[in-house]
Formats: C-alpha cells, sequence, structure tokens
C-alpha cells in the first residue's frame, strides 16, 4: 500500500467516537447532534423533481466536462453572483462531485513532486486540505488563525524564504469551523504574492451563500481577480457546491472554475480518474443554479437560528460575531475542549466537535483550535434551540 496513508490523522469524527467511549447519555433526552456539517433543512424541491425526470438518462455514460447547458448556467451564476465581466464556460468550468471530491483530486493533480512541495492551509482547517497533501507526497504549511488574527491566516507573517516552497496556498472563505470571511483586499494581497511567489491559489467557497447580512454577501477569489482585471484568473481556482446553498449534500454537485490554464491540465487528469456526474444528478444542478429564491429562504432560516442561537449562548460563551457558514466558534469555559464534549454528551446528550480536532499544533507548538468548540447549526430551529438551552443549562450547573 502507499506509504503515505500512514501519515494520515484519525478523521476527527474517529476521534470524537473514541473519546465518547463508554459514555451513556441520559435516557430520557433526545440526541442533538451539532457536529456533522450535514444541512437538515429540506433539499430543493425543484432539483429533486428534475432528477426523478431524467432517471433514464441513467443509461447513458456522462463526459467529464459535463453537460454545456451545466456548464453554462455555472458560468453564468458565477459571473451574477461575483460581478465578473464574464467566464467562460468551456474553458474556465468544470463540474465536479462536489467540493470535497475536488479538492482531493486538484492536489494530486497540481503537485510537482520534483521539487519542494508544500501547501499552505489555514489551521484550523477542513481535514481533507491536509490528507490531499500528505498522499500528494507534500508537505502542509500550518497558518494559524486565531482571535488575533480575525481567525484568518496571516499572510504577511509567512517569511518570503518560506513562500519560495509553497506551490499551493488553500483559502475557506466562509471558513469552516470558524465562519471568517475573507475581505476583497485580503484576497487581492494574496493574488499578489502568488505572482510574486508562482503558487497557486485554490479558495473553497462552498458556504458563500449562507451569510447572515443579505446586503454583504461575502466576496470571492475570482471576484477579486475581476477588481484588478485579470480576466484570465491567472493562478486561481474556486471551489462551489450545492450542499450547503441548496441543502443538497447527497447530490454530489458542484464546480471549479477560473483559470483556464489550470482547469485544462485537471480535466485531462478526471479524464483517468473516472468521476463524471452522472446526467439526472447534472439536470438537477442546472435547475438549482438557475433558481436564487430558495436559496435566499435558506439565509433567512439560518439567520432565525443564529439569532436565537446568540440570545442563548452569549451571555454564559464567547464566541466571534458570526459572519456566514453555519458553524458557531466558541471559547470553551475552563479551556479543556476534549472535557467539556465528553461531559456535555453523559450530561444533556448534545454532541459537539472539539474544536482541537480541526486544527494542528502550529510554529509555537500551540494548537488554535485548543479550547474551542464547533457547532454546526444544521438541524431545525426547534432541535437547535433546545441544544443551545441544554447547553447553557451545562455551562450554568458546571460554574
Amino acid at each position: 500500500m502507499n506509504p503515505d496513508l500512514d501519515a494520515l490523522q484519525p478523521y476527527p469524527f474517529e476521534k470524537l467516537a473514541a473519546l465518547r467511549a463508554g459514555v451513556t447519555p441520559p435516557a430520557g433526552l433526545a440526541p442533538i447532534p451539532l457536529t456533522i456539517g450535514e444541512p437538515q433543512h429540506a433539499p430543493y424541491a425543484a432539483a429533486l423533481e428534475s432528477l426523478s425526470a431524467h432517471r433514464d438518462e441513467m443509461a447513458r455514460y456522462p463526459a467529464t466536462t459535463g453537460l454545456p447547458e451545466l456548464r453554462r448556467a455555472i458560468a453564468a451564476w458565477a459571473s451574477r453572483r461575483f460581478a465578473l465581466a464574464g467566464l467562460d464556460a468551456e474553458s474556465q468550468v468544470l463540474p465536479v462531485n462536489g467540493t470535497r471530491e475536488a479538492i482531493f483530486a486538484f492536489v494530486q493533480a497540481a503537485l510537482d513532486r520534483t521539487r519542494p512541495a508544500r501547501v499552505a492551509v489555514p489551521n484550523p482547517f477542513y481535514q481533507i486540505y491536509e490528507g490531499a497533501t500528505l498522499l500528494a507526497g507534500g508537505e502542509p504549511l500550518y497558518l494559524d488563525c486565531t482571535a488575533a488574527s480575525g481567525f484568518r491566516p496571516d499572510f504577511d507573517a509567512v517569511p518570503a524564504e518560506t513562500w519560495r516552497d509553497v506551490q499551493i496556498v488553500f483559502l475557506c472563505s466562509p471558513g469552516n469551523p470558524t465562519g471568517a470571511v475573507t475581505p476583497l483586499a485580503e484576497f487581492k494581497k494574496l493574488i499578489a504574492l502568488a505572482d510574486e511567489h508562482d503558487f497557486i491559489i485554490a479558495s473553497d467557497e462552498c458556504y458563500s451563500e449562507l451569510y447572515l447580512d443579505e446586503a454583504a454577501p461575502p466576496p470571492g477569489l475570482l471576484e477579486a481577480c475581476a477588481a484588478l482585471g485579470r480576466h484570465d484568473y491567472h493562478r486561481c481556482l474556486v471551489f462551489h457546491s450545492l450542499s450547503k446553498r441548496s441543502n443538497l449534500p447527497g447530490l454530489r454537485s458542484g464546480f471549479v472554475a477560473g483559470s483556464a490554464e489550470l482547469i485544462a491540465p485537471f480535466k485531462r487528469y478526471r479524464t483517468y480518474h473516472g468521476c463524471a456526474m452522472s446526467l439526472p444528478l447534472q439536470h438537477a444542478s442546472i435547475t438549482a443554479w438557475h433558481d436564487e429564491t430558495h436559496v435566499r429562504a435558506n439565509r433567512d432560516a439560518y439567520r432565525e437560528k443564529f439569532a436565537a442561537v446568540t440570545e442563548i449562548l452569549a451571555p454564559v460563551m464567547d464566541f466571534p460575531t458570526p459572519e456566514a457558514s453555519f458553524y458557531l466558534w466558541p471559547a470553551v469555559p475552563g479551556g479543556d475542549d476534549e472535557a467539556f464534549t465528553r461531559e456535555l454528551f453523559a450530561e444533556e446528550h448534545v454532541s459537539v466537535l472539539p474544536g482541537s480536532y480541526m486544527g494542528r499544533p502550529g510554529a509555537d507548538g500551540t494548537n488554535p483550535g485548543s479550547g474551542r468548540l464547533r457547532l454546526a447549526l444544521v438541524a431545525e430551529v426547534e432541535a437547535t434551540v433546545e441544544a443551545a438551552r441544554r447547553l447553557r443549562r451545562f455551562i450554568e450547573r458546571r460554574s
């Protein structure tokens, strides 16, 4: 077997299962998970109807590049959403089976093992960035995201000699697990660094449509390119998905867009990879990308939850003001995120994820996720509010 497999750390949910082993929560309390970022809102019905209407097309092989209609729908949506002068559906867009699969595959295709191969990732982070890097023969470079930096990477703190070995920089905006949003000026700064040090920027924007201020949608990497007049999106790729936007995680549908110079070899890789999206799923995706009404309703539902949960938890927990995504990133009273998680489950039957499971020790030896929790507010409002009440009750009882 590939020896690089031995470098992979247990996935956060494996660690969580081990942490809770032997714990019996109260039988009288229904379980409420706030762990996995899996939307529980109703999936977009029209997309499911389209999926069913095209079920006979399961009898056909799909092309790696996807249907022209799907690429055009994606290009039109991205151009509207991010104020782009244009996005060529033929050369700058590639449908994929969700951002997770595409992020992993892109690192395998892009990393050059014949020279130093570092991949910069925000820390804490979505674990696929690290796993993809290790299995491609690269070395992760962890950029700590702390309260002092607004829970975003501090690119100014990276020495020039370190940038020399970096081939890919991953951004996640809005952030998982922090919910932090990268400002447009920061995207532009990173683009200038990419030009100076010759690396690729891969921006994971799968939470971009879940934001709390309707008048302030999070900016994106291609938007920054367009503002700079870089309509070829040189060195830049973005990853988007219907999982969160349209509550369709099981559809496994997303896209990669940006530089044609990056899309073309990635498309060639994927031809051999054998990962084309089935045609009924493509038709469902076309339907979803064409509609914004259901997305606005989805944001409204998350706003209601964030408001209710913030009112309950703000008096007893410290967390950054939510901007986007569906996560809260609170500090743990007492500081021990593992002990807090285990005891909360034992006493209140509420599951949360220790922040330390999503981070790694940084340059100073400390894990920036330690002492925090990731709360995924994905359930319907009643269950989420009940979880918040139990969480507050648990904290007050401990105090």
